[in-house]
């Protein structure tokens, strides 16, 4: 029963940060420059 309720928990921590991840795609951020357009070597959209 407590190896269930930790993949569940885990589950919900890999969803939570897939949706982030999602997110900050779609607000044009990335994990290489950080939405830092002025300082990224102009990368950014």
């Amino acid at each position: 029963m407590g190896t269930f309720i930790a993949g569940i928990v885990l589950l919900i921590v890999v969803a939570l940060a897939i949706r982030s991840m999602i997110r900050d795609k779609k607000e044009g951020k990335s994990l290489q420059c950080g939405g830092d357009c002025k300082n990224c070597g102009g990368h950014c959209h």
